[in-house]
């Protein structure tokens, strides 16, 4: 799930990206465009009580970023409630979040 606010700063959209429990997860990591598809920069947390692993960003208002979650560093998820999906080089696609 995406969740998105204004945020104080001008040109930015606060985006909160949630990753479901439902998905059995050591570790969840946010990998797109805003990251340079580093595998590592954006791991979500969750505490043990919490419905999603997320994590928020403050992302330049008016842009599309492609993005995907891996999972336990194997595992490529979209997220299904993505603004839109684009193919990848890979035979799959990519969610995107449009801010």
């Amino acid at each position: 799930m995406i969740k998105k606010a204004p945020s104080d700063k001008a040109g930015v959209t606060l985006v909160t990206f949630e990753f479901p429990v439902a998905i059995w997860a050591e570790s969840v990591h946010l990998v797109g465009e805003f990251n340079g598809w580093d595998q590592n920069s954006h791991p979500l947390t969750r505490g043990r009580s919490d419905d999603a692993w997320s994590i928020t960003l403050e992302l330049e208002a008016g842009r599309e970023y492609q993005f995907r979650y891996l999972v336990d560093g194997r595992e490529w998820h979209n997220d299904w409630n993505a603004d839109k999906y684009v193919p990848n080089n890979f035979g799959g696609d990519n969610s995107v979040v449009t801010t």
